[in-house]
Formats: C-alpha cells, structure tokens, sequence
C-alpha cells in the first residue's frame, strides 16, 4: 500500500450516514449495494477527506459535489456567487476520521448570527458567513468523475496529463479497442473533444453516445491522478458489457504505474464479476469489494471482501450486489 493511500474511515452525521465505518481498502475498490443505499455518497465522503487540506479545499470538495450531483445539466457551466452560498448551506454538516486525516464542517447559530465551523486535523476556524470568501481551490491528483464523464473543458485539461507523459499512441490503443472504427483522439477548436473515424474525418465524442465520453475520461484521470485519487461513479454507465474487461484490464494497469487509488460504485453483477475476472487474469491482489447495507435495525452498515474472498463468491454464484 502507497503510504498515501486511504485505508480505514469513519463517517458521522453526513447524508445518510450517522455513525458509520469502514475499513480494509486496497488500491483499486468497487463499492456495491442496493439502490439508493448510499454509494455514490460514501465516495463523497471519501472524496472529501482526502480533499481537506485547509479550508478552501474543504469547501472546494462540499460544493463540487452538491453541484455534480444537482446540476449535470449544468457541468460545463461557470458557478455563480449564490450557487456555492447554496451548496455549503445544503450540506449542514461533516464529520470523517481516517488515517489519511480528519476534518468536520458545521454551521453555528449563535447570538442571532451564523458562521461556519471548520476543523481540519489540529486546526479549526469559526468564520461569520459574511465574512466567508467561497474562493475555490483545486487539487490537481484528486478527481471525483461522475456517470456522464468529464466537462469539455477538464477533459482537455487531463488530456496534457497524457500529453505530457507521451502517452498519446498508448489511448489511441485504449479506445480503438474499445471501437474499431476509431483511430485516434484530438482536442480540436479549444475545447471540442473529436475522434478520427476510419474514412478520415473527426467527429465530435458527443456523437458517439455517453459509454466511449466516459471511457475516455476515466483513461485521461487515471494519468492526470497521478500519485492521488480516482473517484468514478455509476463506472459501467453506458459501456457494453462486452467492453467491461477492456476498462477494468485499464484501470488496475494504469492505477498501479501511476500510483493512483481508485473507488468506483456500481450496481451491475456483469461489472463485479468482469472486476474479479480481470484481476485474477492480472494477478493483481489488491482489489477490494465494499457493500453496503443496511441491518435490521436500519442501519447502515458494511463489509469489505478481499481477492479471495471475491473470487470465492464468483465461483460459487453469490450475488455481490
């Protein structure tokens, strides 16, 4: 395990979390359970603990994920003054331990006045919500990707990590294994991701439906993460299952060269057993299945199954999900 990896965490009073824990972590780990569960939201938990360096980073990860999950409609659009007053407001609060590190977020009513409470490791800061600045701060090597892919704009921001390392003819290989009829990738015009096609012309990536946008931003993040996180909900949104061996073959090779821990939720029993399938076939051991549930007194809990304990639910027909 890379020592900046996240191994164990405790969740208090965030969403549908009051008092929960985990722990068992690997560098590549699929998250499963029933719908609405609370998935996605464990990843955002996650994401914001290893986000929350100081404040603004804090802060940063509480509205990127309130904006993610309200207005994807919206991804490609600039967040306004009053959309970020929004998105802290809409969280209340956030409590996470791990050994990564700690960090809580509470708003206070005092004397007829309000302020935010933050509390980053040893560190806290009460600040008037007058007072506070909402200025955004970005963590370059931790991303959070959801189902559609990434904006236009990122994506040509984490296609220079590519460029950057070379890595060029290794993505052209990538999606033309994932499409035959696709020769290689361009951002082309600013922001206009495109794919040559076989009689020469480049389309833009939009045309060719969610699955290949999507493919492609989790191959370019897994570059731009390096030494850091990969967060990726709904993994296997509008990828053919015939195609899932192809992802999972890709995420646990480049996450390991790049040192990147990858979290991903999924409902689909073809995902899981392509994820143990291709891990085995690699040899790669340090692959972890968390699933959610809730007991009968409606909480919720989990329970984290290693390699073998994947495999032995595999070959002996269990449902993962």
């Amino acid at each position: 395990m890379s020592k900046h990896f996240i191994e164990n965490i405790e969740i208090k009073n965030f969403k549908c979390f009051k008092n929960f824990k985990a722990k068992g972590f690997g560098q590549v780990n699929l998250i499963g359970g029933k719908n609405n569960v609370g998935k996605t939201a464990f990843m955002e938990a996650v994401y914001v603990n290893v986000y929350s360096t100081n404040i603004e980073s804090m802060y940063s990860a509480i509205a990127k994920n309130n904006f993610i999950r309200e207005r994807l409609e919206y991804i490609d659009k600039i967040i306004d003054i009053q959309d970020e007053k929004n998105f802290l407001e809409k969280t209340k609060s956030y409590h996470s331990y791990s050994n990564i590190g700690s960090c809580k977020f509470n708003i206070l009513h005092e004397n007829g006045e309000k302020s935010y409470s933050f509390i980053i490791n040893d560190s806290s800061k009460t600040i008037n919500i007058n007072n506070f600045s909402y200025d955004l701060f970005y963590v370059e090597n931790i991303e959070f990707l959801h189902s559609q892919g990434l904006a236009n704009e990122k994506l040509k921001r984490f296609y220079e990590a590519i460029q950057k390392q070379d890595k060029e003819e290794v993505l052209y290989k990538y999606i033309n294994k994932f499409d035959k009829s696709i020769l290689n990738f361009k951002i082309i015009g600013g922001n206009k991701p495109q794919c040559k096609t076989l009689n020469g012309n480049y389309r833009n990536i939009d045309e060719f439906g969610d699955g290949l946008k999507h493919y492609i931003s989790i191959i370019c993040s897994l570059y731009a993460c390096e030494n850091g996180y990969l967060f990726i909900d709904e993994i296997g949104n509008g990828i053919h299952y015939t195609n899932l061996d192809k992802l999972w073959e890709i995420i646990l090779t480049v996450s390991k060269q790049q040192n990147v821990q990858v979290f991903a939720t999924t409902h689909s029993k073809e995902c899981i057993e392509s994820y143990a399938r291709v891990a085995k076939k690699l040899d790669e051991t340090d692959i972890k299945f968390l699933s959610l549930y809730r007991n009968k007194e409606n909480e919720l809990k989990s329970i984290t199954f290693d390699y073998e304990k994947i495999q032995d639910r595999i070959e002996l027909g269990l449902d993962n999900r």
